[in-house]
């Protein structure tokens, strides 16, 4: 399903639509190697692993311009040698296919999805 998932863009999401309940969520999450339910389940995580400042920056960049293109945007945060993301659909307060698309999209511009690059 993920590298189904990176293959997909993202559909508009309009506020007023259900969440994705936990098992909804976990069903996606069991084909996310390395992410993480966080916050009681309404939103995904994963922390990477860089060799240096710059690779690190580099990824962040790059997965920025990945965001912008999709119109889906993540919680980042980053220094020497890691980054961590974090993916919930802001407008429902919580997770939607979306965030398993660009959680799948992450990882393809990480590298080989291990969390290191």
């Amino acid at each position: 399903m993920l590298n189904e998932l990176s293959t997909r863009k993202c559909t508009p999401c309009q506020g007023g639509m259900p969440a994705l309940d936990r098992s909804e969520a976990e069903r996606y999450l069991s084909q996310a190697p390395g992410w993480s339910l966080a916050d009681n389940g309404s939103r995904i995580e994963r922390h990477y692993s860089f060799r240096d400042y710059r690779s690190a920056l580099r990824f962040v960049v790059d997965l920025s311009q990945l965001a912008e293109d999709e119109g889906h945007h993540p919680d980042i945060s980053f220094g020497w040698g890691h980054a961590t993301v974090s993916w919930q659909t802001k407008k429902i307060k919580g997770l939607h296919e979306n965030d398993f698309i660009m959680a799948a999209k992450t990882d393809q511009i990480a590298g080989d999805g291990n969390g290191s690059a």
